[in-house]
Protein backbone atom coordinates (compact mmCIF):
# COMPACT_ATOMS: atom_id res chain seq x y z
CA UNK A 1 0.00 0.00 0.00
CA UNK A 2 1.57 3.84 -0.77
CA UNK A 3 0.66 5.07 2.25
CA UNK A 4 1.97 8.40 0.62
CA UNK A 5 -0.53 9.50 -1.22
CA UNK A 6 -3.98 10.48 -0.38
CA UNK A 7 -6.41 10.96 -2.93
CA UNK A 8 -7.90 14.28 -3.55
CA UNK A 9 -10.84 15.59 -2.79
CA UNK A 10 -14.10 15.16 -4.59
CA UNK A 11 -15.73 18.00 -6.67
CA UNK A 12 -19.68 18.54 -5.98
CA UNK A 13 -20.52 16.93 -9.38
CA UNK A 14 -18.29 13.88 -8.80
CA UNK A 15 -19.91 12.93 -5.21
CA UNK A 16 -23.50 13.56 -6.71
CA UNK A 17 -22.64 11.11 -9.56
CA UNK A 18 -20.79 8.69 -7.17
CA UNK A 19 -23.48 8.91 -4.38
CA UNK A 20 -26.77 8.14 -7.48
CA UNK A 21 -24.36 5.42 -8.66
CA UNK A 22 -23.79 3.49 -5.49
CA UNK A 23 -25.44 4.61 -2.51
CA UNK A 24 -28.59 2.49 -1.35
CA UNK A 25 -30.28 5.60 -0.47
CA UNK A 26 -30.45 6.33 -4.20
CA UNK A 27 -31.63 3.27 -5.58
CA UNK A 28 -35.46 3.03 -6.49
CA UNK A 29 -35.41 -0.79 -5.35
CA UNK A 30 -34.53 0.08 -1.65
CA UNK A 31 -37.72 1.95 -1.30
CA UNK A 32 -41.60 1.89 -1.68
CA UNK A 33 -44.40 4.48 -1.16
CA UNK A 34 -46.74 4.91 2.00
CA UNK A 35 -49.92 4.24 1.38
CA UNK A 36 -51.39 5.78 4.94
CA UNK A 37 -50.72 7.96 7.73
CA UNK A 38 -49.31 11.31 7.35
CA UNK A 39 -46.30 11.03 5.23
CA UNK A 40 -49.28 8.83 2.52
CA UNK A 41 -47.29 9.35 -1.30
CA UNK A 42 -43.64 9.54 0.40
CA UNK A 43 -41.65 6.86 -0.33
CA UNK A 44 -40.13 5.04 2.87
CA UNK A 45 -37.25 2.36 3.23
CA UNK A 46 -39.22 -1.03 2.55
CA UNK A 47 -38.63 -2.73 6.02
CA UNK A 48 -39.83 0.52 7.96
CA UNK A 49 -42.57 0.82 5.08
CA UNK A 50 -44.12 -2.72 6.37
CA UNK A 51 -44.03 -1.62 9.98
CA UNK A 52 -45.59 1.33 9.18
CA UNK A 53 -48.22 -0.14 6.66
CA UNK A 54 -49.09 -2.65 10.05
CA UNK A 55 -51.54 -3.18 12.84
CA UNK A 56 -50.58 -2.62 16.10
CA UNK A 57 -49.42 -4.95 18.45
CA UNK A 58 -52.94 -4.67 20.45
CA UNK A 59 -55.09 -4.23 17.59
CA UNK A 60 -58.61 -6.44 18.35
CA UNK A 61 -57.69 -6.07 22.27
CA UNK A 62 -59.47 -4.95 24.59
CA UNK A 63 -58.08 -2.29 27.49
CA UNK A 64 -58.59 0.09 29.69
CA UNK A 65 -56.31 2.80 29.20
CA UNK A 66 -57.56 5.25 32.48
CA UNK A 67 -56.26 2.98 34.73
CA UNK A 68 -53.00 3.34 34.97
CA UNK A 69 -50.17 1.65 36.75
CA UNK A 70 -48.05 4.63 36.60
CA UNK A 71 -48.66 8.49 36.79
CA UNK A 72 -45.84 10.93 35.89
CA UNK A 73 -45.71 14.41 34.72
CA UNK A 74 -42.90 13.18 32.33
CA UNK A 75 -42.76 10.54 30.68
CA UNK A 76 -39.83 9.33 28.42
CA UNK A 77 -39.42 6.42 26.27
CA UNK A 78 -35.78 5.31 26.27
CA UNK A 79 -32.68 4.95 28.10
CA UNK A 80 -29.83 6.43 26.05
CA UNK A 81 -28.33 9.61 25.83
CA UNK A 82 -31.06 11.30 24.84
CA UNK A 83 -33.38 9.93 27.20
CA UNK A 84 -31.22 10.13 29.82
CA UNK A 85 -30.08 14.04 29.49
CA UNK A 86 -34.31 14.72 28.82
CA UNK A 87 -34.95 13.10 32.58
CA UNK A 88 -32.27 15.11 33.87
CA UNK A 89 -33.37 17.98 33.10
CA UNK A 90 -36.84 17.77 33.62
CA UNK A 91 -36.25 16.59 37.21
CA UNK A 92 -34.28 19.59 37.84
CA UNK A 93 -37.11 21.72 36.34
CA UNK A 94 -39.21 20.37 39.26
CA UNK A 95 -41.39 17.65 36.90
CA UNK A 96 -42.14 14.26 38.71
CA UNK A 97 -40.52 12.27 36.30
CA UNK A 98 -40.39 8.59 34.89
CA UNK A 99 -38.39 6.77 32.55
CA UNK A 100 -39.24 3.52 31.01
CA UNK A 101 -36.94 1.65 28.69
CA UNK A 102 -37.23 -1.58 26.41
CA UNK A 103 -33.73 -3.27 27.74
CA UNK A 104 -31.59 -2.12 30.22
CA UNK A 105 -30.67 1.69 31.38
CA UNK A 106 -28.03 2.65 29.20
CA UNK A 107 -28.43 -0.22 26.05
CA UNK A 108 -28.89 2.30 23.31
CA UNK A 109 -26.88 3.44 20.46
CA UNK A 110 -25.22 6.00 22.43
CA UNK A 111 -23.37 4.15 24.54
CA UNK A 112 -21.98 2.57 21.05
CA UNK A 113 -20.33 5.76 19.84
CA UNK A 114 -16.76 5.70 19.72
CA UNK A 115 -15.29 8.67 17.97
CA UNK A 116 -16.52 11.90 19.67
CA UNK A 117 -18.77 14.65 20.10
CA UNK A 118 -18.62 17.87 17.93
CA UNK A 119 -18.81 21.59 19.53
CA UNK A 120 -17.14 24.72 18.56
CA UNK A 121 -15.14 25.63 21.51
CA UNK A 122 -11.90 26.46 20.30
CA UNK A 123 -10.68 29.77 19.21
CA UNK A 124 -10.32 28.88 15.80
CA UNK A 125 -13.65 27.89 15.34
CA UNK A 126 -17.56 29.29 15.98
CA UNK A 127 -20.94 27.86 15.74
CA UNK A 128 -21.23 29.55 12.21
CA UNK A 129 -18.49 27.37 10.88
CA UNK A 130 -19.86 24.37 12.27
CA UNK A 131 -23.06 24.90 11.05
CA UNK A 132 -21.80 25.46 7.46
CA UNK A 133 -20.09 22.00 7.39
CA UNK A 134 -23.24 20.35 9.04
CA UNK A 135 -25.34 22.20 6.37
CA UNK A 136 -23.64 21.31 3.51
CA UNK A 137 -22.24 17.70 4.81
CA UNK A 138 -26.11 17.25 4.80
CA UNK A 139 -26.84 18.00 1.67
CA UNK A 140 -28.48 21.31 2.30
CA UNK A 141 -31.65 19.30 3.78
CA UNK A 142 -31.30 20.36 7.38
CA UNK A 143 -34.15 22.18 8.88
CA UNK A 144 -32.14 25.52 9.31
CA UNK A 145 -33.61 26.64 13.03
CA UNK A 146 -33.06 22.68 14.20
CA UNK A 147 -29.09 22.50 13.48
CA UNK A 148 -28.92 26.27 14.31
CA UNK A 149 -29.90 24.91 17.86
CA UNK A 150 -27.11 22.38 17.57
CA UNK A 151 -24.25 24.12 16.82
CA UNK A 152 -24.90 27.27 19.26
CA UNK A 153 -25.95 24.53 22.32
CA UNK A 154 -22.79 22.55 21.42
CA UNK A 155 -19.72 24.44 23.70
CA UNK A 156 -22.41 24.44 26.46
CA UNK A 157 -23.09 20.33 26.15
CA UNK A 158 -19.37 20.07 26.53
CA UNK A 159 -19.60 22.09 29.44
CA UNK A 160 -22.60 20.25 31.00
CA UNK A 161 -20.74 17.06 30.55
CA UNK A 162 -17.91 17.77 31.79
CA UNK A 163 -19.63 19.40 34.98
CA UNK A 164 -21.19 16.18 35.59
CA UNK A 165 -17.60 14.29 35.12
CA UNK A 166 -17.17 13.34 31.44
CA UNK A 167 -13.26 12.77 31.10
CA UNK A 168 -12.55 14.26 27.59
CA UNK A 169 -9.34 13.64 26.68
CA UNK A 170 -6.90 16.61 27.38
CA UNK A 171 -3.50 17.83 27.35
CA UNK A 172 -1.17 18.02 30.05
CA UNK A 173 -2.30 21.67 30.73
CA UNK A 174 -5.98 21.15 30.73
CA UNK A 175 -6.54 22.09 27.22
CA UNK A 176 -9.87 19.75 24.98
CA UNK A 177 -7.93 17.40 22.83
CA UNK A 178 -9.66 18.07 19.20
CA UNK A 179 -9.12 16.47 16.28
CA UNK A 180 -11.16 16.48 12.51
CA UNK A 181 -13.52 14.37 11.50
CA UNK A 182 -15.35 14.05 7.97
CA UNK A 183 -16.54 17.10 6.22
CA UNK A 184 -15.42 19.13 8.98
CA UNK A 185 -13.40 21.92 8.39
CA UNK A 186 -11.97 22.76 12.17
CA UNK A 187 -10.57 20.16 14.65
CA UNK A 188 -13.68 20.40 16.86
CA UNK A 189 -14.22 16.45 17.82
CA UNK A 190 -13.75 15.87 21.66
CA UNK A 191 -12.73 12.50 22.54
CA UNK A 192 -12.84 10.06 25.36
CA UNK A 193 -10.02 7.71 23.95
CA UNK A 194 -12.66 5.68 21.57
CA UNK A 195 -15.18 4.84 23.88
CA UNK A 196 -16.91 8.90 23.79
CA UNK A 197 -20.69 7.30 23.98
CA UNK A 198 -20.35 4.82 26.87
CA UNK A 199 -18.32 7.31 28.86
CA UNK A 200 -20.79 9.67 28.16
CA UNK A 201 -23.79 7.31 28.76
CA UNK A 202 -21.89 5.97 31.82
CA UNK A 203 -22.12 9.58 33.45
CA UNK A 204 -25.73 10.17 32.08
CA UNK A 205 -26.94 6.96 33.64
CA UNK A 206 -25.31 7.17 37.19
CA UNK A 207 -26.96 10.95 37.45
CA UNK A 208 -30.52 9.59 37.12
CA UNK A 209 -30.08 7.10 39.23
CA UNK A 210 -28.07 9.67 42.09
CA UNK A 211 -31.23 11.59 41.47
CA UNK A 212 -33.46 8.94 41.98
CA UNK A 213 -34.88 9.37 38.85
CA UNK A 214 -37.83 6.32 38.50
CA UNK A 215 -36.67 3.64 35.66
CA UNK A 216 -38.89 1.06 34.89
CA UNK A 217 -36.39 -1.40 32.72
CA UNK A 218 -37.76 -4.14 30.67
CA UNK A 219 -40.58 -2.42 29.42
CA UNK A 220 -41.18 -1.15 26.10
CA UNK A 221 -43.81 1.52 24.68
CA UNK A 222 -46.50 -0.61 22.73
CA UNK A 223 -48.66 2.90 21.92
CA UNK A 224 -49.07 6.27 23.03
CA UNK A 225 -52.09 7.16 24.51
CA UNK A 226 -54.09 10.21 23.19
CA UNK A 227 -57.08 12.08 24.90
CA UNK A 228 -60.26 12.99 23.25
CA UNK A 229 -58.50 16.62 21.64
CA UNK A 230 -55.52 14.14 20.09
CA UNK A 231 -53.68 15.21 23.11
CA UNK A 232 -50.61 12.38 24.07
CA UNK A 233 -50.98 12.05 28.00
CA UNK A 234 -48.87 8.69 28.19
CA UNK A 235 -48.38 5.26 26.85
CA UNK A 236 -49.35 1.49 26.35
CA UNK A 237 -46.32 -0.02 27.78
CA UNK A 238 -45.28 -4.02 28.01
CA UNK A 239 -42.73 -5.75 30.40
CA UNK A 240 -40.33 -7.49 27.84
CA UNK A 241 -39.59 -10.51 30.13
CA UNK A 242 -43.62 -11.43 30.98
CA UNK A 243 -45.17 -9.56 28.20
CA UNK A 244 -48.07 -7.87 30.79
CA UNK A 245 -49.14 -5.11 29.41
CA UNK A 246 -49.21 -2.03 31.45
CA UNK A 247 -50.56 1.89 31.64
CA UNK A 248 -48.90 4.98 32.27
CA UNK A 249 -50.46 8.58 32.54
CA UNK A 250 -48.25 11.65 32.00
CA UNK A 251 -49.05 15.44 30.96
CA UNK A 252 -46.50 15.47 28.17
CA UNK A 253 -44.38 12.60 27.12
CA UNK A 254 -41.05 12.17 24.99
CA UNK A 255 -40.06 9.95 22.54
CA UNK A 256 -36.09 8.85 22.68
CA UNK A 257 -36.42 5.67 21.05
CA UNK A 258 -33.25 5.77 19.29
CA UNK A 259 -32.44 4.24 15.84
CA UNK A 260 -33.58 1.27 13.57
CA UNK A 261 -30.41 -0.88 12.85
CA UNK A 262 -31.79 -3.82 13.93
CA UNK A 263 -34.38 -3.62 10.24
CA UNK A 264 -31.18 -4.06 8.59
CA UNK A 265 -32.26 -2.34 5.42
CA UNK A 266 -31.31 -3.37 2.37
CA UNK A 267 -30.14 -6.81 4.29
CA UNK A 268 -26.68 -5.05 5.80
CA UNK A 269 -25.02 -5.64 8.54
CA UNK A 270 -25.38 -3.06 11.49
CA UNK A 271 -23.49 -1.27 14.19
CA UNK A 272 -26.06 -0.79 15.89
CA UNK A 273 -27.52 -2.07 19.49
CA UNK A 274 -29.98 -5.00 19.71
CA UNK A 275 -33.13 -2.83 20.38
CA UNK A 276 -33.07 -0.34 17.27
CA UNK A 277 -36.08 -1.16 15.51
CA UNK A 278 -37.39 2.12 14.71
CA UNK A 279 -39.89 1.65 17.85
CA UNK A 280 -40.88 5.67 18.12
CA UNK A 281 -41.44 6.17 14.01
CA UNK A 282 -44.17 3.16 15.09
CA UNK A 283 -45.76 4.87 17.88
CA UNK A 284 -45.86 8.43 16.70
CA UNK A 285 -46.74 7.75 13.16
CA UNK A 286 -49.64 6.00 13.67
CA UNK A 287 -51.21 8.17 16.39
CA UNK A 288 -50.60 11.16 13.68
CA UNK A 289 -47.34 12.68 13.74
CA UNK A 290 -45.17 13.21 10.15
CA UNK A 291 -41.88 11.70 9.27
CA UNK A 292 -39.27 13.63 7.99
CA UNK A 293 -36.48 12.17 5.25
CA UNK A 294 -37.50 8.80 6.74
CA UNK A 295 -35.57 7.43 3.60
CA UNK A 296 -32.42 8.82 4.50
CA UNK A 297 -30.20 6.68 6.33
CA UNK A 298 -26.00 6.33 7.11
CA UNK A 299 -24.21 3.51 6.33
CA UNK A 300 -21.05 4.37 8.34
CA UNK A 301 -17.86 3.67 5.98
CA UNK A 302 -16.21 1.03 8.04
CA UNK A 303 -17.63 -1.85 9.37
CA UNK A 304 -15.64 -4.84 10.08
CA UNK A 305 -15.77 -7.24 7.26
CA UNK A 306 -13.43 -9.97 8.56
CA UNK A 307 -13.59 -12.09 11.08
CA UNK A 308 -17.05 -13.11 10.64
CA UNK A 309 -18.21 -12.40 14.09
CA UNK A 310 -17.70 -9.11 14.37
CA UNK A 311 -19.10 -8.35 10.68
CA UNK A 312 -20.80 -5.13 10.88
CA UNK A 313 -19.20 -3.87 14.04
CA UNK A 314 -17.77 0.00 13.59
CA UNK A 315 -14.46 1.08 13.17
CA UNK A 316 -14.55 4.64 14.49
CA UNK A 317 -13.93 7.21 12.08
CA UNK A 318 -11.47 8.27 14.57
CA UNK A 319 -9.06 5.78 13.20
CA UNK A 320 -9.47 7.82 10.01
CA UNK A 321 -8.99 10.95 11.67
CA UNK A 322 -5.79 9.90 13.03
CA UNK A 323 -4.12 9.21 9.43
CA UNK A 324 -5.91 5.39 8.40
CA UNK A 325 -6.15 5.73 4.55
CA UNK A 326 -8.34 3.12 2.78
CA UNK A 327 -6.90 0.75 0.02
CA UNK A 328 -7.96 -1.86 -2.69
CA UNK A 329 -6.88 -5.18 -3.13
CA UNK A 330 -4.35 -3.60 -5.54
CA UNK A 331 -3.36 -1.71 -3.10
CA UNK A 332 -4.61 1.76 -4.70
CA UNK A 333 -5.80 4.21 -2.49
CA UNK A 334 -9.46 5.23 -4.19
CA UNK A 335 -10.82 8.01 -1.73
CA UNK A 336 -9.78 10.40 0.47
CA UNK A 337 -10.43 9.36 4.11
CA UNK A 338 -12.27 12.33 5.48
CA UNK A 339 -14.98 12.62 2.51
CA UNK A 340 -18.46 12.65 4.00
CA UNK A 341 -19.60 9.26 5.18
CA UNK A 342 -22.15 8.70 2.70
CA UNK A 343 -18.91 9.71 0.05
CA UNK A 344 -16.87 7.16 1.54
CA UNK A 345 -19.27 4.77 1.74
CA UNK A 346 -20.07 4.65 -2.25
CA UNK A 347 -16.88 5.01 -2.85
CA UNK A 348 -15.57 1.58 -1.11
CA UNK A 349 -19.31 -0.44 -2.54
CA UNK A 350 -17.74 0.95 -5.99
CA UNK A 351 -14.82 -0.51 -5.85
CA UNK A 352 -16.22 -3.35 -4.46
CA UNK A 353 -18.37 -4.00 -7.59
CA UNK A 354 -15.73 -2.81 -10.32
CA UNK A 355 -14.09 -6.14 -8.81
CA UNK A 356 -11.21 -4.69 -6.78
CA UNK A 357 -12.11 -5.71 -3.34
CA UNK A 358 -10.40 -8.46 -1.26
CA UNK A 359 -13.02 -11.28 -2.05
CA UNK A 360 -14.00 -12.78 1.35
CA UNK A 361 -17.00 -15.16 0.12
CA UNK A 362 -17.16 -15.93 -3.72
CA UNK A 363 -21.00 -17.95 -3.37
CA UNK A 364 -22.65 -14.44 -1.96
CA UNK A 365 -19.22 -12.40 -4.26
CA UNK A 366 -19.23 -10.23 -0.78
CA UNK A 367 -15.65 -7.98 -1.14
CA UNK A 368 -14.24 -6.05 1.07
CA UNK A 369 -10.81 -3.14 1.23
CA UNK A 370 -8.68 -1.94 3.92
CA UNK A 371 -7.95 0.15 6.25
CA UNK A 372 -4.48 1.09 6.99
CA UNK A 373 -4.50 1.72 10.62
CA UNK A 374 -1.03 1.07 11.32
CA UNK A 375 -0.29 3.91 9.56
CA UNK A 376 -1.27 5.80 12.39
CA UNK A 377 1.87 5.16 14.92
CA UNK A 378 3.82 5.35 11.81
CA UNK A 379 3.08 8.77 11.14
CA UNK A 380 2.42 9.92 15.42
CA UNK A 381 4.66 7.42 16.42
CA UNK A 382 4.63 4.27 17.81
CA UNK A 383 1.96 3.90 20.79
CA UNK A 384 -0.38 6.23 19.40
CA UNK A 385 -2.59 3.70 18.46
CA UNK A 386 -2.89 2.32 21.99
CA UNK A 387 -3.47 5.65 23.63
CA UNK A 388 -6.02 6.95 20.84
CA UNK A 389 -8.06 3.89 19.99
CA UNK A 390 -7.62 1.34 22.87
CA UNK A 391 -10.50 -0.23 22.27
CA UNK A 392 -10.50 -0.82 18.73
CA UNK A 393 -6.86 -2.59 19.33
CA UNK A 394 -8.62 -4.59 22.17
CA UNK A 395 -11.46 -5.61 19.84
CA UNK A 396 -9.79 -7.10 17.11
CA UNK A 397 -7.19 -8.39 19.06
CA UNK A 398 -9.25 -11.02 20.55
CA UNK A 399 -9.26 -12.11 16.79
CA UNK A 400 -5.53 -12.33 17.10
CA UNK A 401 -5.56 -9.16 14.43
CA UNK A 402 -3.19 -6.50 15.54
CA UNK A 403 -4.17 -3.55 14.32
CA UNK A 404 -0.64 -1.82 15.09
CA UNK A 405 0.59 -4.53 12.51
CA UNK A 406 -1.91 -5.73 10.35
CA UNK A 407 -4.57 -3.21 8.62
CA UNK A 408 -8.50 -4.33 8.76
CA UNK A 409 -10.61 -5.52 6.32
CA UNK A 410 -14.16 -3.46 6.21
CA UNK A 411 -17.12 -2.43 4.12
CA UNK A 412 -20.34 0.04 5.02
CA UNK A 413 -22.69 -1.18 8.03
CA UNK A 414 -26.39 0.20 9.17
CA UNK A 415 -25.38 3.16 11.51
CA UNK A 416 -27.83 5.80 11.77
CA UNK A 417 -30.99 6.65 11.24
CA UNK A 418 -30.90 10.43 9.68
CA UNK A 419 -34.39 10.86 9.00
CA UNK A 420 -37.07 10.34 11.68
CA UNK A 421 -40.31 12.43 13.71
CA UNK A 422 -41.01 15.80 12.13
CA UNK A 423 -40.13 18.31 15.41
CA UNK A 424 -40.63 22.37 15.89
CA UNK A 425 -37.61 24.10 17.21
CA UNK A 426 -39.00 23.46 20.84
CA UNK A 427 -38.51 19.32 20.09
CA UNK A 428 -42.18 19.21 20.21
CA UNK A 429 -44.43 17.39 17.00
CA UNK A 430 -46.19 20.32 15.30
CA UNK A 431 -49.15 17.47 15.01
CA UNK A 432 -49.52 15.89 18.52
CA UNK A 433 -49.77 18.29 21.53
CA UNK A 434 -48.06 17.65 24.32
CA UNK A 435 -45.34 15.01 22.69
CA UNK A 436 -42.01 15.72 22.25
CA UNK A 437 -38.67 14.01 20.55
CA UNK A 438 -35.47 13.79 20.62
CA UNK A 439 -32.33 11.67 19.83
CA UNK A 440 -32.00 9.30 16.67
CA UNK A 441 -35.44 9.61 16.66
CA UNK A 442 -36.11 13.26 15.02
CA UNK A 443 -35.23 13.77 11.42
CA UNK A 444 -34.25 16.99 10.15
CA UNK A 445 -31.22 18.08 12.74
CA UNK A 446 -28.19 16.61 9.98
CA UNK A 447 -30.16 16.73 6.63
CA UNK A 448 -29.76 13.50 4.51
CA UNK A 449 -26.01 12.91 5.98
CA UNK A 450 -24.78 13.25 9.40
CA UNK A 451 -21.20 14.45 9.89
CA UNK A 452 -19.32 12.01 12.49
CA UNK A 453 -19.87 13.30 16.25
CA UNK A 454 -22.97 15.19 16.00
CA UNK A 455 -24.85 12.86 16.80
CA UNK A 456 -23.67 12.24 20.30
CA UNK A 457 -24.27 16.51 20.02
CA UNK A 458 -27.84 15.62 19.09
CA UNK A 459 -28.65 14.17 22.37
CA UNK A 460 -27.54 15.97 24.58
CA UNK A 461 -28.55 19.36 23.46
CA UNK A 462 -32.46 17.84 22.50
CA UNK A 463 -32.40 15.43 25.36
CA UNK A 464 -31.86 18.71 27.80
CA UNK A 465 -33.93 20.97 25.58
CA UNK A 466 -36.88 18.62 25.32
CA UNK A 467 -36.51 17.95 28.95
CA UNK A 468 -36.86 21.61 30.42
CA UNK A 469 -39.92 22.45 27.54
CA UNK A 470 -41.77 19.10 28.46
CA UNK A 471 -41.33 20.16 32.48
CA UNK A 472 -42.31 23.45 31.60
CA UNK A 473 -45.75 22.02 29.07
CA UNK A 474 -46.77 19.76 32.01
CA UNK A 475 -47.16 23.06 34.79
CA UNK A 476 -49.41 24.65 32.14
CA UNK A 477 -51.47 21.62 30.54
CA UNK A 478 -54.60 19.61 32.03
CA UNK A 479 -55.46 16.19 30.03
CA UNK A 480 -58.09 14.62 28.77
CA UNK A 481 -59.52 10.97 29.03
CA UNK A 482 -56.66 8.89 27.80
CA UNK A 483 -57.79 6.87 25.05
CA UNK A 484 -56.52 4.50 22.48
CA UNK A 485 -58.93 5.14 19.57
CA UNK A 486 -56.32 5.93 16.74
CA UNK A 487 -55.46 2.61 16.95
CA UNK A 488 -59.02 1.50 15.75
CA UNK A 489 -58.44 4.15 13.33
CA UNK A 490 -55.54 3.63 11.83
CA UNK A 491 -56.27 0.30 11.11
CA UNK A 492 -59.56 1.30 9.85
CA UNK A 493 -57.19 3.37 7.38
CA UNK A 494 -54.55 0.33 6.53
CA UNK A 495 -58.31 -2.20 5.97
CA UNK A 496 -59.50 0.66 3.21
CA UNK A 497 -56.23 1.08 1.12
CA UNK A 498 -56.22 -2.60 0.81
CA UNK A 499 -53.26 -3.52 3.28
CA UNK A 500 -52.66 -6.51 4.81
CA UNK A 501 -49.17 -7.42 5.55
CA UNK A 502 -49.88 -10.15 8.26
CA UNK A 503 -47.28 -8.62 10.93
CA UNK A 504 -47.77 -6.71 13.79
CA UNK A 505 -45.82 -3.37 14.79
CA UNK A 506 -43.73 -1.59 16.51
CA UNK A 507 -40.90 -4.74 15.71
CA UNK A 508 -39.41 -4.51 19.10
CA UNK A 509 -36.57 -6.62 19.07
CA UNK A 510 -35.27 -8.26 15.33
CA UNK A 511 -35.37 -11.81 15.07
CA UNK A 512 -32.21 -14.38 14.16
CA UNK A 513 -34.04 -17.51 14.56
CA UNK A 514 -33.48 -20.02 11.88
CA UNK A 515 -35.48 -22.53 10.69
CA UNK A 516 -34.01 -26.60 11.57
CA UNK A 517 -33.54 -26.82 7.99
CA UNK A 518 -31.56 -23.98 7.01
Amino acid sequence: MNTSQTPARLSADEKKALLEKYHPDYQAASFTTLKVGANTGQKAPIELAEMLHSNSRIYGKSFDPDAPDYVADVLIIGGGGAGASAAIEAHHAGAKVLLVTKLRMGDANSMMAEGGIQAADKANDSPAQHYLDAFGGGHYAAKPELLKQLVMDGPQAIDWLSSLGVMFDKEADGTMITTHGGGTSRKRMHACADYTGAEITRVLRDEVHQLNIPVVEYTAAIELLLDENGNACGALLMNMLTEKYEIAHAKTVILATGGAGRMHYNGFPTSNHYGATADGLVLAYRAGAALLYQDALQYHPTGVAFPAQLFGALVTEKVRALGAGLFNAEGEAFVHPLETRDVVSAAIMAECKKGKGVLLDSEKNFSAVWLDAPNIDRVHGEGHIEKHIPGMLRMLMNYDIDIRKQPILVYPTLHYQNGGIDISPDGSTPKIPNLYVAGEAVGGIHGRNRLMGNSLLDIIVFGRLTGKNAAKKAREVSTGKPALQHVEAYAQALKEAGISTGVTSPKLLPAYTRSVNE
